[in-house]
């Protein structure tokens, strides 16, 4: 109800939920980039960083006090380094998402284009979006 009494109407209702999904899968997707930024140094293959955990497994066998520690937390890295690298896949789903909502999402909260490059997303995907640089962006982007 609002605050006056009266009801929301289905269209308000409606809105109100196509503004959470636009949120919600803009959230997702950036939250993803930031988590799957590029890191300096050749990328790890899943083989690889199975054979690492393999060795710090064997490693903890013999392991005591402090090396003990830090050899359970690089394994907690390792798997979800692993995990990350075996769902990638999962990338394209968010990113379909957000190709689906990120125009919307960013006219209503009035996010530019050069800002969503920022963010860490990339040209094709803006387009793909629908989101393309406007003039004010590219004259700044000059100076």
């Amino acid at each position: 109800m609002a605050d006056d009494g009266r009801q929301m109407s289905g269209e308000q209702r409606a809105a109100i939920a196509r503004g959470r999904r636009e949120s919600q899968a803009v959230d997702a997707y950036l939250r993803y980039l930031e988590e799957n930024k590029p890191r300096r140094g050749r990328r790890r293959t899943p083989e690889r960083v199975r054979m690492l955990l393999d060795q710090v497994t064997a490693d903890l066998e013999s392991a005591t006090g402090v090396h003990r520690i830090e050899l359970l937390q690089q394994r907690k890295d390792l798997e979800s380094e692993l995990w990350r690298l075996e769902h990638q896949a999962d990338n394209k789903e968010l990113e379909e998402a957000f190709i689906e909502h990120a125009a919307r999402y960013g006219e209503r909260k009035g996010i530019s284009y050069e800002t969503w490059r920022e963010a860490g997303v990339s040209a094709e995907v803006l387009e793909r979006a629908g989101i393309v640089p406007n003039t004010t962006d590219e004259l700044r982007r000059r100076r």
